[in-house]
């Protein structure tokens, strides 16, 4: 996957065709990372790399704001739940937070909120509190006893965690309350002394070193044998009660107070202040003494204290408007490039990774960089043998920043992208206005089959335990895996084989009964997920759902895709009408099914797998999908609480009034949206009758 070629050029010189190219990218590129990051408790770029990409898309969404997308990351949060958890759904959605980068950043935040709640440099309190590098979780009790604790999940449902959270020593049971039910929430995360001590265990028994404590902390809560987390003394702290936060205290302050009275462990650090300077001082004091905390932190978090405020100011589609994240920078070193090497992709993506002389960063050992692709390397004039600034904020790959060209002893050559593919020897191509290099070998090339497979089984796709890159590479130059089909039909030819696979080394007969177990729970799949899992370029999850959802059956997707092939005028208007579906997505389904090879492996996959028909779940609201416009203004609160409660019961916001509109809610000194709606016959409600149908 690569960034498009307008990728480092000023938003404000994009036009949409442009901005559309990288609403795509970014959508599905920070999906991975999400997935990455909550699924596998392995993050692929560092935080601050994660950061600008998301920031980029948001500014993208604000400056055009007719292309925001159905699966736009500002919609989402986490990632779905990893197998071999049960399942809870959250009560009240555990939502991420926006970010802050300088005191430039808190002081708009602050504005931001001043201009939202409809006042003008207001003293508002806010709580102070520094931002544990862990894993987030929520508590429920009923009648004071430990119900069950889960993870963040997706935001809305989580891991069941229950049994490994009761390992915590200072983790209450039971607690005083007199509330039926009682939530709390916090932060999961390891003593830097105790990540490595359990480091060195780790390194005496040979076995694979954990990267930082929050791996650590995140890959021990989630451990199906609670007794390996018992051994690993994590810790915790909390920092938000759920749903009940209000019958205990008015205020974030005295609500957190109230849990350490209940026995829970609560961050002394944490401080209530009124003014920006005194949020920049507790910033700085909190940032120089860092590396004398015990554990990790990578930022402060500033939450307005007073929940009546908390309650109007509400939410966007991921994160509260009364609360954002302060991130530190990130961490430098210089080291020298060694080398330049191409990984290929799943879409055929000829990656090119810097090898980098072993650099000791902020306490990580880094030995690799992605660059990206040859447009990057251009651009900082990267060349092997050169002494390179990187940076890291969290445990991963890091980027280079630039190179240190006082230090370049001679000339040496640019780096050239290969005219061959360096794993299949197929010619490689770039596209017009991409900034991708691709192999044409398609399913010829290894590497794209592995890959191909490798995303096919993964969590958000089929969901197949034991079949990591390790085994699809193992079977695959066994030839028991040569395209995704031969995965179900693997049980079948074991039965009747004279090497079976629980006789290979690092087998064994639990791990190939596990594996056959989960195929057979695989091979039942929704409609969604099995489009997903194609692997067809610019189709992530939630395309893949709005496909679904048009199609239904596996019967009527398949039927339409042969008529795409057929150049059906028809269906290609049909899909376009599909929001969210572009011609980018209309011309990747046609290159897949056009394809003899691709067209082969979907007909052999629906020849095994039971695809079963997409059932739509929606908001139960009476305005749940309708379009709404306000204009003029409004009483009972500000335009931007009325745009935010309408979001959260599922209507679409829109900006300007047309034949599309359902309703224009209309307050005093309306203009020329009011007059428009009457031309167009759009129904027209007044504050009031607005405010009957949302109560």
């Amino acid at each position: 996957m690569k960034q498009p070629s307008s990728f480092d050029i000023d938003i404000n010189e994009l036009d949409s065709v442009e901005a559309e190219k990288e609403l795509e990218y970014l959508a599905k590129k920070i999906h991975e990372l999400n997935e990455a990051y909550y699924q596998h408790d392995a993050p692929l770029v560092s935080d601050a790399e994660y950061d600008k990409l998301f920031i980029r898309n948001q500014k993208l969404e604000e400056k055009f704001p007719l292309l925001i997308r159905e699966d736009s990351p500002s919609k989402k949060v986490g990632s779905s739940v990893k197998k071999g958890f049960s399942k809870i759904k959250h009560k009240l959605a555990m939502l991420s937070l926006g970010n802050c980068f300088s005191m430039a950043d808190v002081a708009d935040f602050i504005e931001r909120i001043n201009r939202f709640l409809g006042q003008h440099n207001a003293q508002i309190d806010f709580m102070c509190e520094p931002k544990i590098d862990g894993l987030s979780f929520s508590a429920i009790y009923k009648n004071g006893n430990l119900l069950h604790a889960v993870t963040r999940g997706d935001g809305f449902v989580g891991e069941d965690i229950t049994a490994n959270i009761r390992t915590i020593k200072s983790f209450p049971q039971k607690i005083d309350v007199s509330m039926e039910e009682f939530e709390v929430r916090g932060e999961i995360f390891m003593m830097r002394e105790d990540f490595d001590s359990l480091n060195e265990r780790r390194r005496e028994c040979s076995e694979a070193l954990f990267a930082n404590p929050r791996n650590a902390a995140a890959g021990s809560i989630r451990q199906l044998d609670a007794s390996i987390t018992a051994e690993r003394n994590l810790r915790y702290y909390i920092y938000a009660v759920g749903y009940c936060s209000e019958e205990l205290a008015d205020n974030q302050k005295d609500l957190l107070d109230k849990c350490k009275s209940l026995g829970f462990q609560v961050n002394h650090l944490n401080k209530k202040i009124n003014s920006l300077e005194g949020i920049e001082k507790y910033y700085e004091h909190i940032y120089q003494d860092r590396a004398s905390i015990p554990y990790d932190i990578d930022g402060i978090v500033y939450k307005v204290n007073d929940f009546h405020l908390q309650k109007r100011l509400g939410f966007v589609a991921r994160s509260p408007r009364w609360a954002t994240a302060h991130k530190f920078p990130a961490e430098q070193a210089k080291t020298i490039l060694n080398n330049i090497i191409i990984q290929v992709g799943r879409t055929g993506a000829l990656t090119p990774v810097a090898e980098l002389e072993p650099v000791n960063v902020g306490g990580v050992i880094v030995r690799r960089a992605t660059l990206h692709n040859a447009d990057e390397i251009a651009r900082k004039d990267i060349r092997i043998g050169d002494r390179v600034v990187i940076e890291r904020a969290g445990d991963v790959i890091p980027k280079i920043v630039e190179v240190d060209k006082h230090a370049r002893k001679s000339n040496p050559l640019n780096f050239k992208m290969p005219d061959t593919c360096p794993v299949c020897n197929s010619p490689v191509e770039r596209v017009e206005g991409e900034a991708a290099t691709r192999c044409t070998g398609e399913f010829k090339c290894r590497a794209q089959l592995i890959e191909k497979m490798r995303h096919f089984v993964s969590r958000n796709a089929l969901n197949i335990d034991g079949l990591g890159e390790n085994q699809i590479l193992f079977l695959y130059e066994k030839g028991l895996l040569n395209e995704p089909a031969d995965i179900f039909k693997l049980e079948e030819n074991d039965k009747n084989s004279l090497t079976q696979i629980k006789n290979f080394p690092g087998w064994g007969s639990k791990s190939a009964d596990n594996l056959f177990a989960s195929i057979r729970e695989a091979s039942h799949v929704g409609l969604d997920k099995f489009i997903f899992a194609l692997g067809i370029r610019y189709i992530g999850e939630v395309t893949a759902r709005m496909l679904a959802e048009q199609f239904v059956s596996i019967n009527k997707f398949s039927e339409a895709m042969q008529k795409l092939n057929s150049a059906s005028q028809e269906i290609e208007e049909q899909l376009v009408s599909i929001g969210g579906i572009g011609p980018k997505v209309v011309a990747a389904l046609k290159n897949f099914f056009l394809q003899r090879e691709s067209h082969q492996i979907f007909q052999n996959l629906c020849d095994v797998l039971d695809i079963q028909d997409y059932i739509k779940t929606s908001i139960d609201s009476e305005i749940a999908g309708k379009r709404i416009v306000f204009t003029g203004t409004l009483v009972e609160m500000t335009r931007s609480e009325a745009k935010s409660l309408a979001e959260s019961l599922g209507a679409k916001i829109s900006s300007a009034v047309s034949s599309n509109t359902d309703f224009v809610v209309a307050g005093s000194d309306a203009g020329s949206k009011l007059k428009k709606a009457k031309e167009l016959n759009v129904r027209i409600l007044t504050e009031k009758e607005w405010l009957d149908i949302v109560k």
